[in-house]
């Protein structure tokens, strides 16, 4: 293997071996069975030596990561705005099936608090959110603990949410002086787009809010939070979005084999609730838990072997086409 799609492709093997004794899947389409699994972030320095094989560089981290799971969340947009140029890296750096979700920006959420947000929701949408292109998965909203359900302020803002590219791109041309010289707002094509909302406060645990979600076809982020705060089992829309934080102690610790079993219990009957497609996405990234947790539920989930999926993603992409910049991903 003298090329380094080769080199790193053998690599992962390797690294597959040692990390996990179940087998993951070969990916599928996005429609296909419908089970994305994954991890928030992907630029640890913890990870490097353990998950990351000594020797692989910092440029071909986003590389390695997307030929070990379905798909990236994103978390680094919950601070800051995105460069346009660094997303056109990052997509064109993973397979042509893969998949990117994208956590809003906390100012939004957490210090706008979701009221008055036109301008910043244009000026997230021209950040680079469009060049992900058809690699675009969710985009989950997360509202801070002291947040109370409030009704008539989650319609509204669920109300300026666009439901396509299409729409996106006219909401991001609206964007104000901050994205001057360095927006996106081109849709490369007319895709739907679909959100997620994770909640923290005990008050939403209150069925008019399932029903508000329903009506305006927003997942219920489901999330494992060390029952720190409340567990929800909801479906409120055509798909389901799942964080898992830590089983017991939030982003360290990992999952053990029968916990991860129950999750893959609770994905089944989510699809048979009718849920058109899944993402999990592990959190416990402190300890380096989660890249070989998604692996093990990746197993459970879709029984085909490592090895296959990471020769056919090799094969089909370039794997040091491009470089990218380095990018911390510190999330939660």
């Amino acid at each position: 293997m003298g090329t380094l799609a080769g080199q790193l492709s053998g690599t992962l093997r390797r690294c597959a071996a040692q990390s996990s004794g179940h087998a993951v899947r070969m990916v599928a389409d996005v429609v296909g069975d419908g089970v994305q699994i994954g991890i928030s972030g992907w630029s640890y320095p913890g990870w490097r030596g353990v998950f990351y094989p000594p020797g692989l560089t910092h440029k071909q981290e986003l590389a390695f990561a997307s030929q070990s799971v379905d798909t990236i969340e994103i978390n680094g947009s919950f601070y800051s705005l995105l460069r346009p140029e660094s997303v056109k890296r990052w997509r064109d750096q993973t397979p042509s099936d893969f998949v990117f979700s994208l956590k809003g920006s906390r100012f939004i959420t957490h210090m706008k608090r979701l009221s008055n947000v036109e301008t910043p929701l244009a000026n997230f949408y021209a950040s680079g959110v469009l060049a992900f292109g058809e690699k675009l998965g969710p985009i989950l909203w997360q509202l801070p603990p002291s947040f109370h359900f409030d009704a008539d302020r989650l319609s509204s803002f669920f109300d300026l949410l666009p439901r396509t590219t299409s729409d996106a791109a006219r909401l991001a041309r609206r964007h104000d002086h901050r994205l001057k010289g360095r927006s996106y707002t081109t849709a490369p094509s007319h895709l739907p787009l679909r959100y997620a909302l994770e909640v923290r406060h005990p008050s939403f645990q209150d069925p008019a809010f399932f029903a508000l979600l329903r009506r305006h076809e927003v997942a219920l982020c489901i999330a494992d939070t060390a029952q720190r705060y409340p567990d929800f089992d909801e479906v409120t829309a055509d798909f389901v979005y799942v964080r898992l934080h830590g089983a017991t102690k939030l982003y360290q610790s990992g999952y053990a084999r029968r916990t991860l079993e129950r999750w893959a219990a609770r994905i089944d009957r989510w699809r048979e609730r009718n849920a058109r497609e899944v993402f999990v996405y592990f959190d416990n990234d402190a300890k380096v838990r989660a890249p070989f947790d998604a692996r093990t539920l990746m197993g459970m989930v879709h029984p085909q072997s490592a090895t296959t999926r990471t020769r056919e993603r090799s094969q089909g992409h370039d794997i040091g086409k491009r470089p990218r910049e380095r990018f911390a991903t510190l999330g939660r």
